[in-house]
């Protein structure tokens, strides 16, 4: 597969479970009624936080995982099934807006939960940034252009949570659980292609 489509690959799954439009209407309820600086804050401190759990996987999941002596084929296969079972969720359960503004209200600081996990730094993108960086498959150049797709997606949200008051104007809450599920879509047929591989490198 020619460079630029592997990059645009992993854009479009890193696009897919951070989901930078469903972490809109999460941010709209989570600082309603809070002054503009008090949302820039909440908005600037969840960014820097969800970049800072993915960049922890990208540097340490897989060493993690050679530690405890779970192979990467293995981790690639149940990888593949747990973002699948995350992408039916995005599909046919509460939409990503819909769940998260239900622990709103439990929430002590929105800006770590739920804001930059589970909203940006989710558990599929957890697991996605680990098996976009094997170091077995993929080169030190490699590992830097994912960690870049990672912070552009990232700076998307961070830029949407931003701007959101005005755009779920537009789109709405149905427009916003719409794309949602679209990208739940986008997610599952990825990971179906993961569990693929993985199965391959398994049996030889």
């Amino acid at each position: 597969m020619p460079e630029y489509q592997v990059i645009l690959s992993n854009f479009v799954l890193l696009w897919a479970v951070i989901d930078p439009i469903g972490t809109m209407p999460v941010f709209v309820a989570a600082t309603r009624g809070r002054a503009e600086a008090e949302r820039r804050s909440i908005a600037n401190r969840a960014s820097v936080v969800a970049a800072g759990i993915l960049l922890f996987f990208i540097l340490v999941g897989e060493y993690v995982l050679n530690a405890m002596g779970v192979s990467i084929s293995a981790f690639q296969i149940a990888g593949g099934i747990i973002l699948f079972l995350f992408a039916l969720t995005m599909i046919f359960g509460d939409s990503k807006p819909e769940a998260e503004r239900k622990d709103i209200k439990h929430a002590d600081d929105v800006a770590i939960f739920p804001l930059a996990t589970p909203s940006i730094a989710s558990p599929g993108a957890m697991m996605a940034v680990v098996l976009l960086t094997r170091n077995d498959l993929h080169t030190i150049d490699e590992l830097f252009v994912v960690t870049g797709l990672m912070l552009i997606v990232i700076g998307a949200a961070y830029i949407l949570m931003r701007a959101s008051s005005v755009i779920i104007k537009v789109i709405g809450d149905g427009g916003s659980s719409i794309i949602s599920r679209v990208m739940g879509m986008i997610l599952a047929s990825v990971a179906a292609s993961q569990v693929l591989d993985g199965i391959k490198t398994y049996f030889g």
